[in-house]
């Protein structure tokens, strides 16, 4: 894993935006590589002024929704029998499948948004979305929202930690959820403050 995860560095070090934007695009098509890595490294890019903020977040929102359109398209037009049977030689894990249509079969197309930021279910949320035919531009706004506030916040976490940025290898998913439940209180605070206006 450690060689795969240099050979993946060097790219991005070699080409820059183009290889932020395939790396994502892969992310979100659910090959496993961790979001972590691309965006981490890509902020510390920025901090060694290599790349800049605004094209980062370009090209890492550019590559997770090209990728998302895709698992989405796979979803819908072959199905769950198909992921099931042929997703192993992409290394689709059925247990992760699972959790993501766990997820939005709790949640529905809401779980698009959040689960943008979790670890894990992020990767995959798309496939349960196709298999669901939800509708392509309700889909496409929400995967946009969530995956926007995520994407900035690793890029600048990696920017700002400098030399350090594996660290966020290292808490990614502890910060995943800490982010997420600050989301929920703010979407929460931001409906009850709504609530009392039109009172």
């Amino acid at each position: 894993m450690e060689q795969i995860s240099q050979t993946f560095l060097t790219f991005i070090d070699q080409f820059g935006y183009l290889a932020v934007i395939i790396l994502m695009a892969m992310e979100n098509a659910c090959i496993p590589i961790p979001s972590e890595l691309i965006l981490g490294f890509a902020g510390y890019l920025i901090f060694a002024e290599r790349m800049t903020f605004t094209g980062a977040i370009i090209a890492g929102m550019v590559g997770g929704m090209l990728g998302s359109i895709f698992a989405y398209w796979v979803g819908h037009s072959k199905g769950r029998e198909f992921v099931d049977k042929y997703g192993k030689y992409f290394f689709i894990k059925k247990s992760h499948v699972d959790l993501a249509q766990r997820w939005f079969d709790k949640y529905g197309i809401k779980a698009v948004f959040f689960s943008r930021m979790l670890p894990v279910v992020r990767t995959f949320i798309s496939l349960p979305a196709g298999f669901a035919h939800v509708n392509l531009k309700q889909f496409l706004f929400y995967t946009f929202i969530g995956s926007l506030p995520w994407t900035a916040l690793i890029l600048f976490a990696g920017m700002k930690l400098g030399e350090s940025w594996k660290y966020l290898l290292e808490v990614g998913h502890e910060a995943s959820i800490a982010f997420v439940v600050i989301v929920i209180l703010i979407i929460l605070v931001w409906y009850i403050r709504k609530k009392k206006r039109t009172k």
